[in-house]
Order: C-alpha cells, then sequence, then structure tokens
C-alpha cells in the first residue's frame, strides 16, 4: 500500500468517525481510490512541489530549512484551498453545514485535516445575507454567477450584475435602457430558483446592465440600468462601474447585490454599501460523485 492508499484511507475513516458533510482534496490523488457515499470535491488549485521550490544552498542546515519553510508555505496554501472550496460548496448548498475532512498532497508530503466550515468568512457574510434574502434564492443566485464566471458564454468572459430584494425602491433607483427581456412573462418562467430558467438568466447575462430580483426570486428586469450616486462608495478602486453601482444600490436601499467581473471571474457580494465577500471561480471544486 502506498502514501496515497494510506491518506486516502486514513480520510475516509476519520470522515467517517467525525460524521463529516464531504472530502475536499487538494492534489495530485486518484479519485478511483474514494469508494464511498460521502461527496468528495477535488480542489481547483493543488500546490507546486517543494522540491520545485528550493533554492540551492551550501549548508545542509540552510538547505533542511529551507524545505521545512517550503513545506510549511504549501501546506497553508493547500489548506487554504481545502477551506475555500468547503465554503463555496456550503454556500451554494452542495454540501451540510458541519465539518469537512480535507486530504492534502503534494509530491513531497501529505496530510488528513478537519475543517469547520461554520467559521469561514464567506459563510458568516452569507448569513447577513440571509437577513434580508432568503438562503436559497442567495445560494440559487450564487450558483448561477459562478457557472457564469467560470464559463461565460459562446466562449466569451461574462460580467453581469445581480440585485437581489426591496424590489419597489430598486426599480424607482433604475431605469430601462432596452426592450425588458423578461416584461409580460408569467412568474413561473422567471423564478430563479427553477433550472430551466437559468439558461435564459445567463443568455441575457450577455446584455448591459443588471438584473432586478425580487426577494421571492423573481426576475423582474435584465438591461436594467442603475441611477445611483457612486460618491463615498468605499470599494476597491480597481472595480469599474458595475461594481460601483451595485454596491451603491445597496448602500441606499435595503437590496443585496451579487456581481460577476468580466476580468478574472471574481463573484463578488455587496451590502450595505460594502463589499462582504469574494470568490474566485477557480476556487470551486470538481465534484466526483
Amino acid at each position: 500500500m502506498d502514501t496515497a492508499d494510506i491518506l486516502v484511507k486514513s480520510a475516509l475513516e476519520t470522515a467517517t468517525q467525525i460524521k463529516a458533510s464531504a472530502i475536499i482534496v487538494s492534489g495530485n490523488v486518484d479519485r478511483n481510490l474514494f469508494g464511498c457515499d460521502l461527496p468528495v470535491y477535488f480542489a481547483a488549485n493543488p500546490s507546486r512541489s517543494a522540491v520545485e521550490s528550493l533554492i540551492p544552498l551550501d549548508e545542509e542546515e540552510g538547505r533542511l530549512k529551507q524545505i521545512v519553510n517550503q513545506i510549511q508555505r504549501d501546506a497553508a496554501v493547500s489548506i487554504e484551498d481545502v477551506e475555500n472550496a468547503a465554503a463555496i460548496e456550503q454556500a451554494i448548498g452542495d454540501i451540510k453545514k458541519g465539518k469537512v475532512v480535507g486530504l492534502v498532497v503534494t509530491d513531497d508530503s501529505g496530510a488528513v485535516i478537519v475543517h469547520n466550515i461554520s467559521g469561514n468568512p464567506l459563510l458568516k457574510a452569507l448569513e447577513k445575507f440571509e437577513q434580508r434574502v432568503s438562503p436559497e434564492i442567495i445560494r440559487a443566485v450564487l450558483k448561477i454567477a459562478l457557472e457564469i464566471a467560470s464559463t461565460g458564454r459562446e466562449g466569451s468572459p461574462v460580467g453581469t450584475a445581480f440585485i437581489i430584494g426591496d424590489l419597489e425602491e430598486v426599480m424607482q433607483r433604475s431605469h430601462q435602457m432596452i426592450l425588458n427581456p423578461y416584461s409580460g412573462h408569467p412568474e413561473d418562467e422567471r423564478n430563479i430558483l427553477k433550472k430551466n430558467n437559468r439558461e435564459s438568466i445567463k443568455e441575457f447575462a450577455l446584455l448591459d446592465g443588471v438584473f432586478i430580483i425580487s426577494k421571492e426570486g423573481v426576475v423582474h428586469a435584465a438591461g436594467r440600468y442603475l441611477d445611483v450616486d457612486a460618491k463615498d462608495i468605499g470599494i476597491n478602486k480597481g472595480l469599474g462601474g458595475r461594481h460601483v453601482s451595485a454596491a451603491a444600490i445597496t448602500r441606499d436601499t435595503v437590496a443585496v447585490a451579487i456581481t460577476v467581473s468580466e476580468s478574472g471571474g471574481t463573484v463578488r457580494m455587496f451590502m450595505d454599501g460594502k463589499e462582504m465577500a469574494s470568490i474566485e471561480c477557480n476556487d470551486r471544486a470538481i465534484r466526483k460523485h
């Protein structure tokens, strides 16, 4: 039995004993080694080999110190991969709350870790969002936003924004520059919780402007422009007009906003005029089963 087999066996045993909600793997591990009913996810950013990053040193003590330091850095990065992937999958409702088991493997080292998802900053931000909009609505929008961020549309990157809640006030503070593609359609064809409606949402993400969604999850408009004063919005100065407008509308109303950056595929969450959390689409894990 090689090292990978031993680590996988240990991860599976640990997951069973603590009743983990999932296993998150960071590193190059054969997916066929996981024969269990528990969800297994593979983080998208495995760390480099520690040896690859070494700088040759003359003294043996210095060389050993370099190896130890690099292993510590690799471990920290890999653990962060596990934590990020676990938080994202829990945020969109794909894994349950609780603990996850992380299996961290580089070319030179490996470890099994236990991570409590509930303390993650993303999930803390999500809890604040859920005081205004139901969890299932936020998770549905996040899932669509992450899909847009990771795949774009028709082979090209796409940027967009979703303004959720405080419908009447948001509509009063915005205007339509193009024909609203959702005008006149029945609610069940505009409900974001219905999976068969999500493809049209991703298609309309190509339009300039933002989506306006009620707190019940009904899309009321796409291609909408926000009439806001972005003065004194304290967000990253490198963000574009879409993000600034989204932040401003959450300052002026009790709506929340989720944006997708066209450059980089980052999903951001805004409330009360502030960026509450951000998700890199590359941090999403790939589920084995």
